[in-house]
């Protein structure tokens, strides 16, 4: 499914006035709880895409959610384009009432296991494809295809930056201890009143104004309101998880220079060069 959007993503289609930076505020809170360094991971992109694009970059945010990155991209470098693509109509309805009338910002609605998602782009070549925590419920080989397909949307010289839940299997004793060690963080983190993702998602479904995109959410995807079968433990089963099959994978893609520019005990972001 690919279609240009330019509305706010709600029922009828019309901007509605309604506290968007809450919902905002509310998904980085509930996305922190999970990984407390997510700031310093987007600190890091936006350093590679200054550094290899200049301070105005057109710039892909891909599987964008609520445009956290584009959020930041438009801190940073007010001079910055950003085209922000993604299929969840959630997160599209909140990005798009959180960019309303700011035109450095376009939207994209795309299914990335769609062949032909990138004829969807209003604009290429891009100077930057950004993504972050939205790849890794892709197989290995859909994956494998976006890599390709963003070589092929960059211009000579754009990076590609995915950062995501990637693990490195060397120190199986220290990595053991790291995910003891952040279990006991969000246990305590939980107890003093953090959300989590089922809790989001069911203010989500309880808002007036998001109602309807929930809906159409859970027929697209699932309802994260209900338990998983087996639990989340299953969730990566048949998908790529070390950071040493990412970095094979943009080589073999398309990309000249690969390598990673930032880690954490469960995550990794990587920098391709096109």
């Amino acid at each position: 499914m690919t279609e240009t959007e330019t509305d706010t993503g709600t029922e009828t289609g019309t901007p509605v006035q309604h506290d968007w930076q809450a919902w905002q505020r509310s998904w980085d809170r509930q996305q922190e709880w999970y990984m407390p360094d997510r700031e310093e991971r987007f600190r890091v992109m936006l350093d590679v895409v200054e550094a290899v694009a200049g301070p105005e970059p057109v710039v892909l945010d891909l599987a964008c959610g609520t445009g956290s990155i584009t959020a930041r991209l438009r801190e940073r470098l007010p001079g910055a384009r950003s085209t922000a693509l993604d299929l969840d109509p959630v997160l599209l309805s909140i990005a798009r009432g959180t960019f309303e009338g700011d035109e450095r910002v376009e939207f994209v609605t795309a299914d990335l296991t769609d062949p032909d998602w990138p004829a969807a782009l209003p604009r290429r070549p891009y100077d930057a494809v950004v993504t972050a925590t939205a790849l890794h419920w892709l197989s290995a080989d859909a994956l494998r295809t976006v890599y390709g397909q963003i070589a092929g949307v960059l211009r000579d010289g754009g990076v590609f930056l995915n950062a995501d839940h990637m693990r490195d299997d060397e120190a199986p004793r220290l990595n053991a201890a790291m995910e003891s060690f952040h279990a006991a963080r969000k246990e305590r983190d939980r107890a003093a009143g953090a959300q989590d993702w089922r809790d989001w998602w069911t203010r989500v479904a309880d808002d007036p104004v998001l109602a309807g995109a929930a809906r159409r959410r859970f027929e697209l995807f699932d309802d994260p309101r209900l338990p998983k079968p087996g639990g989340d433990a299953g969730i990566r089963e048949g998908r790529p998880v070390t950071t040493a099959w990412h970095l094979d994978a943009l080589t073999g893609t398309g990309f000249a220079e690969v390598r990673r520019m930032w880690c954490s005990s469960t995550d990794a972001v990587l920098a391709a060069l096109r």
